[in-house]
């Protein structure tokens, strides 16, 4: 049994953070930054170099290259060039970008490969879902048919030599299989061509590319479990390569008691439910964003067959019955430092007549970040349990990229500063499911930091955020965790 607790935070608190092994050289530092509200996600920097000037160059030169690809493919933007190019009559040969047609050619080979699990128009069969929940009906079956004839239409015609795209029905179709993929790949060699960095990792709500003398440690999350400070399924090194995630377990359309995926099977116009999540890790970023998404359609047969097409593809799929499977190479990328924690049974620690903490509950609190307009950087967070008598029980995460401004934290700070060091956990990446921006969760289990449960009694989590150059905010979201003890 779990107990939720649910809230919505006035002031943004920051992701989980990134860690990078030390490059070979001695001054090589690490430099991460994280922002909201990004491609409709959260974005998460890191570049390794000998100065912070050339890192904040990088940046800049990513954030412009992923601003210029983003008004090429945005469907939520109706000044972007797909937007535009959407609008256009039907038959009418369009001269186009290399970027859009690029993204539309990667569309038609990959919906060939796939024998059509992967296909734009898609959204075809996603707007009759996300409107079947609005009314809380299943589509009818003449819907779904309908649905399927729409998107079994040819789309567009492609002129390599003109650079032209011909819109040949009014299916709407959505460029997110590959856009973001495409983008990610880019920014990371805008930031490598633009200064003097030795390596850089992008990674746009869960899936990233890594480029440089650098072997990221990347945690791939647990669908089934999916809070930040939940442990992860597998802990990866990885370098020079693209990883990329898909499931249905953050998005999707609760209809009746039933959940239905986001993804869609563009043959059928039904939610996918066989694969609840697909981990890819490929050299080309397109690659591994499309194999991701397919895998979550396709059987697992026919996964495998697509996945010895692409060379080098290394993949982790969980099925919706728990089943956990691997490519051949897999376990070649995991970390070999990292020991998986062992569980074990703890007893209470009792300070007098209280009854111990029932294991069978939990606390989930689930933070809703408001976007704050010209400021999506994300400030740092401290997340921790007090007791009645206001001592910490527990630390439940500590989100920061710089260790300098830590003590900015001043509540966090006078608890625990003279224990503090910097924890290589908080800097790696996450690959996981493309979550909403600003929304996260942490859970609370009921143990103190050496692991032990704690008795019963009155708890309150305490949240507390600072920004750089800017104020510090703390507030106690929820007290009385009595009922789930």
């Amino acid at each position: 049994m779990k107990v939720f607790a649910s809230m919505l935070v006035a002031f943004l608190l920051v992701g989980t953070q990134p860690n990078i092994e030390n490059p070979k050289k001695a001054s090589q530092r690490l430099y991460v930054s994280h922002y909201e509200n990004v491609l409709g996600t959260s974005l998460e920097f890191k570049f390794t170099s000998s100065s912070e000037a050339e890192a904040e160059k990088a940046e800049t030169a990513a954030l412009a290259e992923i601003d210029r690809l983003s008004a090429v493919f945005s469907a939520y933007d109706a000044n972007s060039e797909f937007s535009q190019w959407m609008k256009q009559g039907l038959d009418k040969p369009v001269k186009v970008s290399k970027e859009l047609f690029d993204m539309l050619n990667l569309f038609e080979q990959w919906k060939n490969r796939t024998h059509g699990a992967l296909d734009a128009s898609a959204a075809v069969a996603g707007k009759l879902w996300i409107d079947a929940a609005k009314k809380q009906q299943l589509p009818t079956k003449e819907e779904m048919k309908a649905a399927v004839a729409t998107m079994q239409q040819t789309h567009y015609q492609l002129d390599q030599s003109n650079l032209t795209a011909t819109r040949t029905s009014n299916a709407p179709l959505v460029m997110n299989t590959f856009a973001k993929s495409y983008i990610i790949n880019l920014a990371c060699d805008a930031a490598l061509a633009s200064s003097k960095i030795n390596a850089v990792v992008v990674n746009i709500g869960g899936d990233l590319v890594i480029k440089g003398e650098v072997k990221d440690q990347v945690n791939v999350t647990n669908p089934l479990a999916n809070a930040e400070n939940d442990a992860p399924l597998a802990h990866l090194l990885v370098g020079n390569s693209a990883v990329a995630t898909s499931g249905n377990y953050r998005r999707g359309e609760q209809i009746g008691k039933n959940w239905y995926s986001h993804i869609v099977d563009p043959r059928t116009a039904k939610p996918v439910d066989g694969v609840i999540s697909a981990t890819v890790v490929a050299p080309n970023a397109t690659d591994a964003g499309a194999l991701a998404t397919a895998f979550n359609v396709l059987s697992l047969e026919e996964s495998k067959t697509l996945a010895a097409t692409v060379k080098d593809a290394e993949y982790l799929i969980i099925t919706k019955d728990g089943k956990r499977i691997e490519s051949k190479g897999w376990n070649k990328l995991v970390d070999p430092t990292v020991k998986e924690a062992k569980t074990e049974k703890l007893s209470p620690v009792m300070y007098g007549a209280e009854k111990p903490w029932n294991p069978k509950y939990e606390l989930a609190v689930t933070f809703e970040m408001n976007a704050i307009a010209g400021n999506s950087h994300r400030p740092f967070a401290a997340i921790w349990v007090e007791n009645e008598s206001k001592v910490a029980v527990r630390n439940l995460a500590l989100w920061y990229n710089k260790t300098k401004w830590v003590p900015d934290l001043r509540n966090w700070y006078r608890i625990n500063g003279d224990n503090f060091k910097a924890d290589k956990e908080n800097y790696a990446s996450v690959t996981g499911a493309t979550r909403s921006p600003g929304k996260y969760t942490i859970k609370w289990d009921g143990k103190d930091d050496k692991g032990n449960y704690v008795p019963q009694g009155k708890y309150t989590i305490i949240i507390e955020t600072s920004k750089e150059h800017g104020t510090d905010e703390i507030d106690p979201p929820t007290n009385g965790v009595k009922k789930s003890c």
